[in-house]
């Protein structure tokens, strides 16, 4: 008797329970080798060929395993073997990236590979507006892909902030205005009717950048997010790690002095309250806000955004030069902080302010020399911009794929 089959005093449920983690170990096969024959499945999972046989058949009828029209053709006179392979198309997902200037959303099958995408300038001045035009992108992409919303089984939305998982409530997100208020999860669900995680933008980031980016194969490895705010997702051993209350990585809020600049303003918008709030954090030096802050107290009075400042040290401005010198130098202090608490091999720099490594990674790894012994390798990110939604895509398909399952298969 196989360690596959149940023997005569097995219960129902035991016989059940066996042949659901026997279809399931058959599926991850095939996903882990695209297609395969019975014969291969079997050698593959230490399956009995009986066994395999009747998964399969039970897999395919579920819509969750199809044939792909092809054989495989041993080198004796055997046979030709069917192919199988897990069907991406069983159900789709959904990827939404809400930032403070753009809002960008794709349908993805089963597999993660993207079928449909859309980017819109984020115009919404609340909370409320927010989540109706990202519920309608979604749903436009979709409908433009032609497919039904109905096949859509999960969705996962990318922001700043730490979402609680008790509450569902985003904290930590004050580049979006009102998102952090009670009940926008529930409208989100609302509005989208499918499953739902909302998910730390640089977490995502993290996890797009290790599913097809710069983090591939990295053991340990930190994302570093640099735009209208700063944070950080880890990665370790292909699992996000999120800490005691989702919040690891929030480095933004790191206490640092700022390498102070002489006439440099702790901060020219917002109220006195929010100043109060960021001065003196890590995020208040580097952030692309502080950028432009650093340019003014430097003399380049006309500086109005952090893009501004790197087109012209990219063209030998020297005033800009002295400031991404600057700003490299604080970023330094960033990774110095992670490197002594986390210890990644490796550090992939992204965000707004992060896409400019052109111009910051000498000075950045110069700084670093001097800061500390413990000197990660420093890299671009691979997916730039498209970091977030690819992760929000990636960890939506690994949800739904476990959704599908329980669903179809009895």
């Amino acid at each position: 008797m196989g360690a596959d089959e149940p023997g005569p005093g097995t219960q129902p449920w035991n016989h059940g329970v066996l042949r659901s983690f026997n279809e399931r170990t058959l599926l991850e096969a095939l996903r882990a080798a695209g297609t395969s024959s019975r014969a291969e499945l079997a050698r593959t999972t230490g399956l009995s060929k009986p066994t395999v046989s009747a998964a399969l058949a039970n897999l395919e009828r579920a819509g969750l395993v199809r044939q792909t029209g092809e054989v495989s053709r041993s080198q004796g006179r055997g046979r030709a073997a069917v192919l199988y392979e897990a069907n991406p198309a069983a159900g789709f997902v959904v990827g939404v990236d809400v930032g403070r200037e753009w809002i960008r959303a794709a349908a993805a099958d089963l597999d993660g590979t993207i079928v449909g995408r859309r980017d819109a300038p984020n115009t919404a001045r609340t909370a409320s507006a927010m989540v109706r035009g990202a519920a309608r992108l979604a749903r436009t992409v979709v409908e433009e892909t032609g497919l039904d919303w109905a096949q859509v089984v999960h969705t996962v939305v990318g922001s700043p902030g730490v979402t609680d998982p008790g509450t569902h409530r985003v904290r930590y997100a004050a580049n979006l205005p009102g998102w952090g208020r009670s009940g926008l999860f529930e409208r989100l669900r609302d509005e989208l009717g499918t499953g739902l995680d909302v998910v730390n933008d640089a977490n995502l980031a993290a996890l797009g950048e290790y599913a097809v980016g710069a983090g591939q194969g990295s053991r340990l490895f930190a994302y570093l997010w640099i735009g209208t705010g700063l944070g950080a997702g880890l990665v370790a051993d292909g699992k996000l790690f999120r800490g005691g209350h989702g919040a690891a990585g929030e480095i933004g809020y790191l206490p640092m002095s700022p390498l102070p600049v002489e006439n440099e303003a702790s901060a020219d918008r917002g109220t006195q309250a929010e100043a109060a709030a960021r001065r003196g954090t890590l995020e208040g030096a580097v952030s692309a806000d502080a950028v432009v802050r650093l340019a003014h107290a430097m003399g380049m009075t006309g500086a109005r955004s952090a893009k501004d400042v790197f087109a012209a040290a990219r063209a030998a401005d020297a005033v800009a030069c002295r400031v991404v010198e600057h700003e490299a130098g604080r970023l330094a202090h960033a990774v110095a902080a992670l490197a002594a608490v986390v210890d990644p091999e490796l550090v992939v720099l992204g965000g707004g302010i992060g896409r400019n490594t052109d111009l910051l990674l000498g000075p950045l790894r110069s700084t670093l020399r001097d800061l500390t012994p413990l000197r990660p390798r420093v890299v671009p990110s691979a997916l730039g911009d498209d970091a977030v939604l690819l992760g929000a895509v990636a960890t939506a398909a690994d949800v739904a794929r476990d959704r599908v399952f329980n669903s179809r298969v009895r």
